[in-house]
């Protein structure tokens, strides 16, 4: 088994070479990058190449030394067994389950990787990449086919009906199963430009459909929505893609026919509503008067949120750029990894 410097070096060289591919792409040379995201993108229609590639430049300006070590700084993990890992991994925006892939490899754990058949080219061939860095860390991938087995502890990612399944089937042995979250966002009106720009990226980064994506707004009562439909502008190209096309002239259809009061400018449809998931190409808001209000709102609401937008929360822009340390659903997968290696945990 490899040291963990080792393990460091390697995943920041992956990070590097990821870099340097991005700077050829944007010096349009043709790269590794330009295969790998077109199959990606034939594959999963969701996965269009420039929203596949702002993924891969967020994992390039992670993937530091720095970063890593300052990552795992407090933890400390037992090496002399390592545990398999049952890692079952969500698809819904490109690479979401990377994470829990590196996690488990800085852990000094074996990776048993079960990708999802949306996503099962991008992980496992920067994974490769990894393997021809450092040889010494194939001991520690693994990626599944067909049923997952012969694994130690599983952290598996998916909807709250398939959570539910993963409870029962993976429920005997140490586990973190995560369910359907999103993002909010909460606006006094004072936003600049600048913010309600990064506010959009919140919203219509990899088309709304990630954990963290904001499908809800808060507005101050008498807020001018044009201010959101200016500020979405940028994101036009998002109607290049079929499946997002058909997306919005599905639902603006079915809201005329029930006679909703829908808001639209020919790229996102607006929608007052309580409920926090809009659908893809659709934002909810919902007017608010006092902050009292709207906390009540957000306490009964806690276990849908991943994560809050707005001047006292995230700063808006930058719900789609967790740092390595922001967990999904609040649990800290690093910890978990860190006992299973002490042998502090118990199915």
């Amino acid at each position: 088994m490899i040291s963990n410097d080792q393990r460091i070096e390697a995943l920041s060289q992956l990070g590097f070479f990821i870099r340097e591919e991005l700077d050829k792409d944007k010096a349009n040379q043709s790269t590794f990058l330009d295969e790998l995201t077109r199959k990606a993108f034939i594959r999963n229609g969701w996965f269009d190449p420039r929203e596949t590639k702002s993924m891969l430049a967020y994992w390039a300006t992670e993937l530091n030394t720095e970063n890593l070590n300052r990552w795992i700084s407090d933890y400390e993990f037992d090496s002399k067994r390592p545990y398999r890992v049952g890692l079952i991994l969500a698809g819904n925006i490109p690479m979401v389950g990377f994470h829990d892939v590196i996690a488990t490899i800085i852990s000094g754990n074996i990776a048993v990787i079960k990708c999802s058949s949306n996503d099962d080219i991008l992980i496992p061939s920067l994974l490769n990449e990894l393997k021809r860095i450092e040889p010494g860390i194939v001991e520690q991938i693994e990626i599944a086919v067909g049923i997952l087995k012969n694994y130690d502890a599983i952290l598996a990612t998916g909807s709250n009906n398939s959570a539910r399944h993963f409870n029962d089937y993976f429920g005997s042995v140490p586990n973190i199963i995560r369910k359907n979250r999103t993002g909010i966002a909460i606006l006094n009106g004072d936003e600049t430009d600048e913010e309600l720009n990064g506010l959009m990226l919140d919203c219509l980064k990899y088309f709304g459909l990630g954990c963290r994506s904001v499908t809800k707004l808060y507005l101050p009562k008498g807020y001018d929505i044009n201010k959101i439909f200016t500020a979405s502008l940028p994101f036009a190209y998002l109607m290049d893609n079929k499946k997002y096309m058909n997306n919005y002239i599905y639902h603006k259809a079915v809201m005329v026919m029930e006679k909703k009061h829908v808001l639209e400018n020919e790229l996102i449809l607006l929608l007052e509503e309580p409920s926090l998931f809009s659908p893809v190409s659709v934002l909810y808001y919902q007017f608010y008067e006092t902050t009292a209000e709207l906390n009540q709102i957000i306490e009964l609401n806690l276990d849908e949120i991943q994560c809050v937008l707005g001047h006292k929360n995230r700063p808006f822009g930058s719900g789609q750029s967790p740092a390595l340390s922001d967990y999904a659903d609040g649990a800290n997968t690093l910890e978990f990894l860190r006992k299973l290696t002490l042998g502090q945990l118990s199915n």
